[in-house]
């Protein structure tokens, strides 16, 4: 590994502490990138992950997209902790503080809103950053595609009436601009430049050394974001610690334990590690942009519910990199891939 695989936390945490302070001491210029965005996508961020997406879709094969379906389990496993245990678990875990361990620190309105915005959370799956987990952890990009793919066909369908279910509420509409934008941004625009890449190239070579250059640019990116996302929200941060601390534990506890779940099931089903890593990412973390615009439709911009869907996307970087690491440390622990 280079200098910043190697010492990525490192590199994270001085993000973090970055754009902290550009959010202090910079907020009217944070203000106008704030602004730039399209259907609640902010576009500098948007830049930043597609830079972080881009050298994996290099690795796409469309002649072995074919080959996943003879390996249906992954995608059993990820479905199924997704669409079933993930949105039950988060309601519950976000139930069982807010209102039970943590009622003596907050008002009973103010703890529902945010577990509404913790149960929107829950109910949408990664569909952009799982990307960079699968890259970092090697996992098969041709597998980890048809996942996420999949997993968005799915979400079209199941999103509102799980959210409208879990919230109480009738009048869940599913933000199309940001679901169709995120995908066409996420995936099939960074899809296709690298199908026309390797189109232009043809030889595996050529297309491994360029893989292997543009590998900096998924850390440049996700290093980027990281202080974006952290300069975005340093005023909310420094205003409402304690509250961003207690909606914070319960995200913790389930993002951890989905990702567990679905490790540890995929490791008793005897899949490789390159299917196991990444599929175990999607449920884990959270398609972010979707919650965050459904939280400000449904309960306003300065919600509860908004905050807490604001809280899930800051600490999904650090968690989501531990659990990188986890996973790359535990890898031999698989079986290796079958042809």
């Amino acid at each position: 590994m280079g200098i910043f695989e190697k010492y990525l936390s490192i590199w994270v945490a001085l993000g973090i502490a970055a754009g902290l302070l550009q959010g202090v001491t910079a907020p009217a210029q944070l203000a106008t990138l704030a602004n730039w965005e399209v259907d609640h996508i902010n576009l500098p961020i948007a830049v930043l992950i597609w830079l972080m997406i881009y050298p994996m879709m290099l690795g796409v094969d469309f002649g072995s997209i074919r080959e996943v379906g003879r390996r249906p389990k992954g995608l059993f496993v990820t479905l199924t902790i997704n669409w079933l245990v993930k949105p039950l678990s988060m309601a519950a875990l976000a139930l069982l503080f807010l209102r039970g361990a943590f009622q003596d620190w907050l008002p009973a309105e103010t703890a529902n809103e945010y577990i509404s915005g913790m149960i929107l959370l829950g109910v949408a799956p990664c569909t952009a950053m799982v990307f960079v987990w699968s890259q970092l952890t090697k996992g098969d990009p041709n597998y980890t595609l048809v996942q996420v793919a999949v997993n968005d066909l799915i979400m079209i369908f199941a999103f509102a009436p799980i959210s409208a279910l879990l919230l109480g509420v009738t009048d869940v509409v599913v933000p199309w601009g940001t679901l169709i934008t995120s995908v066409l941004l996420f995936v099939v625009l960074p899809l296709f430049a690298g199908w026309l890449t390797r189109q232009l190239l043809k030889d595996p070579q050529q297309i491994a050394q360029l893989s292997k250059r543009t590998k900096p640019l998924s850390i440049f990116g996700l290093i980027g974001t990281v202080v974006l996302l952290f300069a975005f929200q340093a005023e909310t941060v420094l205003a409402k610690p304690v509250d961003i601390l207690l909606i914070a534990i319960p995200l913790l506890i389930q993002t951890y334990l989905i990702f567990a779940v679905a490790y540890w099931w995929m490791k008793r089903w005897h899949l490789p590690h390159c299917i196991a890593a990444p599929g175990a990412m999607i449920g884990a973390s959270n398609f972010f942009e979707l919650a965050v615009a459904v939280a400000i439709s449904l309960f306003g911009l300065h919600s509860g519910a908004a905050l807490a869907t604001v809280v899930g996307v800051l600490v999904e970087v650090p968690v989501m990199l531990s659990l990188v690491a986890f996973a790359n440390r535990t890898a031999t622990s698989f079986e290796p891939p079958s042809d």
